[in-house]
């Protein structure tokens, strides 16, 4: 698995009490701006392992590659949920699904930039 990206970070998610993103969590996946500034995606992969259950088997950046597994729990599935609403990320980075839970997304830069 990946090396964590938000460790030590906290603060920015208000998941309730049963550890499920919240409406206002969701939104802001929904909207997140992925083509501006270079590190607003690595900010937002902070954001999404920060809302993640279980990052340690479920969530994994190696390179450009980023898998999510969301292991049945909905709240993960709200999630990929909020991604794939995310359409400009969904349309630049997803790359497959695999029945399950599986996600794979491509992250290097599909622009067309260096």
């Amino acid at each position: 698995m990946g090396k964590p990206l938000s460790a030590g970070w906290t603060g920015w998610c208000m998941t309730d009490k049963d550890g499920y993103p919240d409406e206002k969590e969701l939104k802001t996946i929904q909207e997140w701006d992925v083509i501006g500034e270079a590190n607003e995606i690595s900010d937002l992969l902070a954001y999404l392992e920060e809302l993640w259950r279980w990052p340690d088997s479920g969530f994994s950046l190696e390179g450009k590659t980023l898998e999510l597994h969301t292991g049945g729990w909905s709240g993960n599935e709200d999630i990929i949920i909020a991604l794939e609403q995310n359409r400009l990320f969904w349309s630049l980075y997803w790359k497959k699904s695999v029945r399950g839970g599986h996600y794979y997304f491509d992250l290097r830069d599909q622009r067309g930039n260096a």
